[in-house]
């Protein structure tokens, strides 16, 4: 059975425009597949615990060395990273603030890039583990940033990505949202379209970005 992790980081949950945006692309591909299972992880109702110095150590310890607090906190990344290996399509709602991600979209990486069970170290370098995995990122931005050096965003979750495994990866943009209806509006329909005619087609029709 195939199965869809769907992220959203946006702070305000349902009501942000990337995770509409999501939720038009799963919407279309429930209907592609029936017989598909989806996840949903909202950021905002759910925050993930920002990475401490504790945290980190309990993510290091072996199982069997590890104290209760730092099985607690060992216990949420392995949710988190079971979660994802499950996963064959990974849908993020990511809107920019400030020029970044997210703070909460960062503490969710923190927490499931694990060496040797996300990605391991070899004599030729870092090597991921979560291959075979299809990413929809619906970027929104108040702006106009896309391909300026002001996106740092789409360079940062691309490269994260990809150290974990995941190399094909589409960013679905929606810009300028800030800048009155006669932006914001076809901004958004252009990215819906884009939501479903993905979300729509079959796997083996799909080309990798």
């Amino acid at each position: 059975m195939t199965k869809l992790l769907q992220i959203n980081t946006s702070l305000f949950s349902t009501a942000g425009q990337s995770s509409r945006l999501a939720d038009e692309f799963v919407a279309e591909w429930r209907a592609a597949n029936p017989n598909g299972a989806v996840a949903v992880r909202d950021l905002a109702k759910d925050p993930v615990p920002h990475l401490t110095g504790e945290r980190f150590q309990a993510f290091l310890a072996k199982p069997e060395d590890r104290t209760p607090a730092q099985q607690a906190d060992a216990g949420i990344s392995d949710a988190l990273v079971e979660e994802l290996k499950s996963a064959d399509t990974i849908v993020i709602g990511l809107p920019m603030y400030n020029f970044g991600v997210p703070s909460t979209l960062k503490a969710y990486f923190d927490h499931v890039a694990r060496a040797g069970i996300t990605f391991r170290y070899t004599e030729k370098g870092p090597q991921g583990l979560l291959g075979g995995k299809r990413v929809y990122v619906f970027s929104t931005r108040g702006g106009v940033h896309a391909g300026t050096p002001r996106d740092s965003e789409t360079t940062y979750v691309r490269d994260f990505l990809a150290f974990l495994g995941i190399t094909e990866v589409e960013f679905i943009f929606a810009e300028g949202l800030a800048m009155g209806d006669a932006t914001r509006k076809p901004a958004i329909d252009k990215a819906t379209l884009a939501a479903r005619q993905f979300a729509a087609r079959k796997p083996e029709l799909r080309v990798a970005a």
